[in-house]
């Protein structure tokens, strides 16, 4: 989403812009010529990804033949900082200005990262009004522009409610089939606790039908939608959210969550002696405090997501100091103004400048 806006407002500056393009199908309807799809490159945690080296090295080699044939004038690389900063590594030693939008999250691990960014990265433009401090300590001077996620729900319609006389509960377990098999059984457990509501699957728009349908089969209360995640939110009571940009998205809806994160045992035990941050959900690294409940690994049961969702549903107190958290949070990123608009801009200006 966030490549495809920020696609969008370079082509506004600059109609006559080739823009060639590593993502999805949004980047390719925004004006990219599309090279290769994300769900090719997507590959999550330590046992994962070296299950698929041999793979992920050949997208590598893959990508340098693609932009040496390209000759692109700036190579812009959004988040995936695994793949992204080796790519960056070779870029600049090939003599390609790089502009980073979307910082890798190095506040979080692998902070000795940032010497290589200050190497090869030519201009970093940040979303989270901590990470300019965070690089500030490194003398590294990164431009905050917003977050884009506050103009794209601000702009949002939801139409016509599709679930007018139903409550519903959102479920957002994840886009990659790894997570959603450890996470979305233990989610629908969950539901069975809750006859008077109506559960929504979203669904991973790269992910066949079968793979869910098999999984929600038991579930009378249970449906599911693909690409209309917003409009989902819009309506929902409630969400059952895994841990990254859902998380932001739930909130900024002002929908009441639970977050819910289960990796692989040796992934996760990998992680947490790795990891050096309070929060996994983005929401609370904001806000820099616990405003929405985290069920990380082995406290992410059944039991528990159906006492947190009971309290989200029926504990005034509780709804009313989240409104306030919601607010606050808004505001905060808010205060960047359109994120899209002003990385389009400051590449541009980069580029002519």
């Amino acid at each position: 989403m966030h490549g495809s806006n920020l696609i969008k407002e370079l082509r506004l500056l600059d109609g006559k812009a080739s823009i060639h393009c590593w993502g999805g199908d949004k980047m390719e309807a925004a004006g990219a010529v599309l090279a290769k799809h994300y769900r090719d490159l997507a590959f999550m945690g330590f046992i994962e990804v070296v299950k698929n080296l041999r793979t992920i090295l050949h997208n590598l080699s893959f990508c340098k033949k693609d932009i040496l044939q390209f000759q692109p004038d700036v190579l812009i690389l959004v988040d995936y900082p695994g793949f992204n900063l080796r790519i960056a590594k070779w870029a600049k030693q090939q003599g390609i200005k790089v502009v980073y939008y979307i910082s890798p999250q190095v506040w979080a691990w692998k902070e000795n990262r940032v010497k290589g960014i200050k190497e090869n990265v030519d201009k970093m433009l940040v979303i989270l009004p901590f990470e300019k401090a965070f690089y500030k300590k490194w003398n590294y001077d990164v431009e905050y522009v917003g977050h884009p996620l506050v103009d794209v729900i601000n702009k949002f319609d939801p139409g016509v409610p599709d679930y007018e006389n139903e409550k519903i509960i959102a479920m957002l377990p994840g886009s990659r089939k790894q997570e959603i098999l450890k996470k979305l059984p233990i989610m629908l457990e969950a539901s069975k606790n809750f006859p008077a509501y109506h559960f929504v699957v979203a669904k991973a728009p790269g992910v066949e039908e079968s793979f869910y349908n098999e999984l929600l089969a038991p579930y009378a209360n249970v449906s599911t939608v693909v690409n209309k995640t917003y409009k989902l939110l819009s309506e929902a009571k409630a969400a059952v959210v895994t841990s990254g940009t859902a998380t932001l998205e739930t909130a900024l809806f002002n929908v009441p969550e639970v977050i819910c994160y289960k990796g692989s045992s040796v992934s996760y035990h990998i992680a947490k002696r790795l990891i050096k941050i309070k929060y996994i959900c983005l929401v609370n690294l904001i806000m820099d405090k616990e405003v929405v409940k985290e069920l990380i690994q082995d406290e992410m049961t059944a039991a528990n997501i159906t006492k947190e969702l009971n309290e989200l549903l029926t504990n005034s107190i509780r709804q009313m100091q989240l409104q306030k958290d919601y607010a606050a949070l808004k505001n905060l990123l808010s205060k960047g103004g359109n994120a899209s608009a002003n990385a389009a801009k400051s590449i541009i200006d980069f580029l002519t400048g």
